[in-house]
């Protein structure tokens, strides 16, 4: 199965994860697919600040590999949410569903 989830790297005491695509069965820190972005919790903290954003996602791939069946672990679910990717994606699929359902009314003449 395809998961979307944390990998770490950075020094010790300083963590920094990117955002993978991975089998998983994989390690967490090992093989993965795809970077399709990072995360830095202590800038979000307060850290370092006006470096990079905590949080950056390639929205188009995060919904790729959303629309192929890859499942995001609670974390990485959390931060697509933060992200507003997954408010968009049911903002889109909520639009369809209401195009699709709505019926054209007749004008009546008299």
């Amino acid at each position: 199965m395809v998961r979307i989830r944390l990998r770490r790297v950075g020094r010790k005491k300083q963590p920094y994860y990117r955002i993978v695509i991975a089998d998983s069965r994989s390690p967490r820190d090992g093989r993965f697919i795809e970077v399709i972005g990072h995360y830095n919790p202590r800038q979000a903290a307060g850290g370092e600040q006006g470096k990079t954003p905590a949080l950056d996602v390639k929205a188009d791939r995060a919904n790729h590999w959303l629309d192929v069946g890859a499942l995001p672990s609670d974390t990485v679910r959390s931060l697509l949410r933060r992200a507003g990717i997954l408010k968009a994606r049911h903002e889109a699929r909520l639009a369809k569903k209401l195009k699709t359902g709505a019926v054209p009314v007749a004008e009546e003449t008299s």
